[in-house]
């Protein structure tokens, strides 16, 4: 039988696992969101800006996820603290989602090709790999703490995964074959995802049932 100490002490080290993946998180999204502003700024890519402005989303996200991690131990601030760590996410969402189908939109309308971004092709097919193995290792320290709002970030992370294929998808497509309309439609492909992650996040309360 476990004991009220041996709880104790897994819960400890779930939060320690959980800073430790926070900072690599932030770590690899800083660099990721920088790699990715560039590319597509430089190529005219709204698929790769609208996933570099994610990368910052995710670093937020992390920022946020940290400090619901670190308020863990003080009970009188845990709710507190899970509450405000969805809606920081739930929000950032939704502030992605406005900036995508603005620019994708502009980009299709005015016929804005992109330049071919082979740099932005490798920073994508990087993020395709790293972001699902973070956000596995998140999800079960979101599991051990029955926390939503690590839950959530834990999705943020999955969403930055599915994104970068769905940009890969876009910026491939232009750089290979020339269709330069491909990349600004896998952007707005991404806003039914981000949209609905971010309602999501906006209307969950720290006692809905995590995982």
């Amino acid at each position: 039988m476990t004991t009220s100490g041996e709880l104790v002490a897994a819960r400890h080290l779930a939060v320690r696992q959980g800073i430790l993946l926070s900072y690599a998180t932030i770590g690899y999204n800083t660099l990721e969101a920088i790699a990715s502003l560039i590319a597509g700024l430089l190529a005219g890519s709204v698929a790769l800006v609208g996933f570099g402005i994610d990368s910052v989303i995710e670093v937020i996200a992390s920022v946020a996820a940290q400090w619901r991690l670190r308020a863990d131990a003080d009970l009188s601030r845990r709710s507190g603290a899970e509450l405000l760590t969805l809606r920081i996410v739930g929000w950032c969402f939704v502030a992605l989602a406005a900036y995508v189908t603005l620019d994708g939109a502009k980009s299709l309308y005015l016929a804005e090709a992109p330049d071919r971004s082979w740099f932005g092709l490798t920073v994508l097919v990087l993020s395709a790999v790293v972001m699902p193995v973070l956000a596995w290792a998140k999800r079960r320290v979101a599991l051990k703490m029955e926390s939503s709002a690590l839950e959530a970030e834990a999705k943020q992370t999955s969403l930055c995964a599915y994104l970068s294929v769905i940009a890969l998808a876009g910026v491939g497509l232009n750089a290979l074959a020339g269709w330069w309309w491909a990349d600004p439609v896998a952007a707005l492909a991404m806003v039914p995802i981000i949209v609905r992650e971010g309602v999501h996040g906006i209307r969950r309360q720290p006692n809905d049932e995590c995982c």
